[in-house]
């Protein structure tokens, strides 16, 4: 299931987190439907990160690991941004179903500098735990149907790994079906 990663609880291990992950993972709500200690961390090497060497390194199916990534459009002169939460095994239809949550003409991925700076994540490292709470995190029903997840941490040299459904108790989050497209 989770492949060769060595995991602990995200809140035992804050050091291996961002700090808007690490916030994030400290305030989880008790009410949620998925307890806190079912969010795991575990170290990896910082340059396998990326998705396809991430998961052959790590024995890690891409039908368990999911990507987040920041889209952004704009409308009346403002920009709209959103996260983006989709299994490796599929990609974003950003401008279908992306744009038209955004409600804007035209959405594309965010420009790294851009996303790095507004999330207070490394790019490679992006996830929905603990992104600004103006933005809306779409998150495909395929992923909140997967048993267990592996998802970035804020940083490249760690992933998260929690139950798909606790992805859509998040904040933010609105379950989307069809956000993706098979890759």
């Amino acid at each position: 299931m989770m492949g060769t990663l060595k995991t602990e609880p995200a809140r035992s291990r804050l050091d291996l987190l961002a700090p808007p992950v690490a916030a994030a993972v400290g305030q989880w709500p008790a009410e949620a439907p998925v307890d806190v200690d079912d969010v795991l961390v575990a170290p990896i090497d910082a340059e396998l990160a990326d998705t396809a060497a991430f998961c052959a390194a790590y024995e890690v199916g891409l039908d368990e690991s999911a990507n987040c990534v920041v889209v952004a459009g704009k409308r009346e002169g403002a920009v709209r941004y959103a996260a983006c939460v989709v299994l490796a095994t599929t990609r974003v239809d950003v401008n279908g179903v992306a744009r038209r949550v955004l409600d804007v003409r035209k959405a594309s991925f965010a420009p790294m500098a851009e996303a790095v700076e507004l999330t207070g994540m490394e790019y490679g490292g992006i996830t929905p735990i603990g992104l600004p709470e103006q933005w809306p995190i779409l998150v495909d029903a395929r992923v909140i149907a997967a048993p267990h997840v592996i998802i970035g941490s804020g940083v490249r040299h760690s992933k998260i790994a929690l139950p798909g459904p606790a992805l859509g108790a998040l904040p933010g989050v609105r379950v989307v079906e069809g956000l993706a497209r098979s890759a």
